[in-house]
């Protein structure tokens, strides 16, 4: 990991730019954060729409997040902002949207196409991206996941045992297999759900959730589109991870 430019924002969070080979990431931590007291670790999720454009919403939550004392972390998905375009991610997604504005339903064969390379790829990197992290000494566990490609997140629950509880956000194109890899999901498990996300399948999601095989699980519906998530969901997500990392 190489950190390559640092800035403090409000609060005294200290914001790094790092790199870990060709991956492009951002840490922030705490005022509080230092190797007599690490912090304990969120990994933000976030859509493949580049860090550049995610930034508003991610500094955002990695803010709100800092005032519980956690530090946070994300990293570019392949394909995505500055790193190489990937041109057989680039034609699922121009499937993807070609079905959707011709009103078509969106085939499991592109929903695969979409996301299944992307999770075999993205879930790695976030296992070698919290190797790095957890090697700083202001840093510690336990560790949450929080948002970004639902199946991603899927994955990580599954084969990664340092993440401990994780708040997703339903509504990506699921994979039918990722069903079944959400049965293997144990770890504690915090849901959002936007009732009326016009891009995405409620009744999907509704059954993702239930395929989900932790004991601890809730699911959290709200009233509104894509990107109208009520404040006091994120209050609520907040708190569920004080509970489970502190």
């Amino acid at each position: 990991m190489r950190f390559t430019s640092e800035q403090r924002l409000d609060d005294g969070v200290l914001e790094r730019e790092f790199t870990l080979g060709e991956i492009p990431g951002i840490l922030w931590t705490p005022a509080s954060a230092s190797a007599s007291a690490p912090a304990p670790l969120i990994l933000l999720g976030h859509p493949p729409l580049g860090l550049r454009k995610m930034y508003p919403r991610l500094v955002g939550r990695a803010l709100h997040s800092a005032v519980d004392g956690f530090a946070t972390a994300t990293i570019e998905l392949p394909g995505s902002g500055d790193r190489p375009r990937w041109p057989a991610l680039d034609q699922a997604r121009a499937d993807l949207r070609r079905a959707m504005e011709a009103g078509e339903p969106v085939s499991d064969e592109i929903v695969d196409a979409l996301v299944l390379p992307l999770v075999d790829k993205a879930v790695p990197e976030w296992q070698a991206a919290l190797d790095a992290l957890l090697s700083l000494p202001e840093i510690g566990g336990p560790v949450g996941y929080s948002g970004g490609v639902i199946s991603v997140g899927i994955r990580l629950a599954v084969v990664e045992p340092r993440v401990s509880a994780a708040v997703l956000f339903a509504g990506s194109f699921v994979p039918r297999a990722m069903f079944e890899e959400a049965q293997q999901v144990t770890l504690p498990l915090h849901v959002l759900l936007q009732w009326d996300d016009e891009g995405n399948d409620r009744q999907a999601a509704l059954d993702l959730f239930d395929s989900f095989g932790s004991k601890e699980k809730s699911l959290h519906a709200h009233l509104g589109g894509h990107t109208g998530l009520p404040q006091f969901a994120g209050d609520a997500a907040a708190q569920f991870f004080t509970r489970h990392l502190k």
